[in-house]
């Protein structure tokens, strides 16, 4: 059987340009509007939480009507620098956010709102530790302040959920249209038996012990989980494609055994060319997603 394609450094890094330039273009082209939409609900949820506690001073004594508004909560979230992620908040208060519960339970949104306080940004504001009342100008800047600061945190979480969704929807297209290949039910992959049928693939599925985007069962029957990665910049490359990608491939050859197995990472944004490196040597195969065309030669290769 022959192997996937191995790319040397010229080419990787011919690719990775032409990838970097398509982020840039797609930057250049994404709509101010994404970012003001949240920015006004932000600054909404921050006013809501301003007016309910009657600047912050009451935040103890409300803590259960913070917390039980999922909107609020995520405004409250905002007061500690930096803000505190949801996961963060319920492992140091050991507990959870679920409204039902802590309606249930008060005790459980003042542990919350406890741990939020201990984080809190008295720069932003600096009214509550001198127990007063903002000036109009001390809130207006808060409330600026936390809006942005949410708004763009929800703009890089939407890149990512968007990126990502795109990715694996062009990779499925490609599959079929492309590739000649049948879209088939999502199942768990403990084993080649339990795999798609030979020129079939399905959406997400457990492949072994770890998730895989795109799991494609090539025509000669070994199995290619395909993992989709979009990177905004040469750091975070290393999370997509090293961390984790690169870490699945040796976990998949492993368990299945790099006969029956050809993990996959089709590629989009911002990549160094050292981790690029690293991924094949750890037994990835590199494909980029403005170019699927050799992804369909080594497809065609296997039947």
């Amino acid at each position: 059987m022959n192997g996937p394609p191995q790319w040397d450094a010229a080419r990787l890094e011919a690719d990775r340009a032409v990838a970097v330039r398509a982020f840039r273009q797609e930057r250049f082209g994404e709509p101010l509007e994404r970012y003001v939409d949240f920015y006004r609900a932000a600054r909404e949820g921050m006013e809501r939480l301003l007016d309910l506690t009657a600047d912050l001073r009451l935040l103890a004594e409300r803590s259960v009507e913070v917390i039980a508004d999922p909107e609020l909560m995520h405004s409250a979230r905002h007061l500690a620098s930096p803000p505190i992620s949801v996961d963060d908040l319920v492992v140091l208060a050991g507990t959870t956010v679920a409204p039902s519960v802590v309606r249930a339970e008060p005790q459980r949104a003042a542990r919350l709102v406890e741990q939020i306080v201990l984080g809190f940004d008295r720069e932003r504001f600096p009214w509550v530790a001198e127990s007063r009342g903002p000036t109009a100008a001390e809130r207006e800047t808060a409330v600026v302040a936390a809006a942005a600061m949410r708004a763009f945190r929800q703009v890089e979480t939407w890149r990512r959920n968007q990126g990502k969704k795109r990715q694996e929807e062009h990779v499925r297209e490609y599959l079929v249209a492309g590739c000649g290949l049948a879209e088939a039910a999502p199942r768990a992959i403990s084993n080649l038996h339990k795999a798609p049928d030979p020129g079939q693939f399905c959406a997400e599925s457990l492949v072994g012990t770890r998730r895989a985007d795109i799991p494609v069962r090539l025509w000669d029957g070994r199995l290619m989980p395909i993992e989709c990665k979009v990177s905004n910049s040469g750091t975070n490359s290393y999370k997509r494609i090293n961390n984790d990608a690169a870490v699945k491939a040796v976990v998949w050859n492993a368990e299945l055994g790099s006969a029956n197995c050809i993990p996959a990472a089709v590629l989009s944004g911002v990549f160094v060319l050292a981790n690029l490196e690293y991924a094949q040597v750890k037994g990835l195969t590199l494909y980029w997603a403005h170019d699927l065309s050799p992804l369909k030669a080594f497809i065609a290769s296997t039947r």
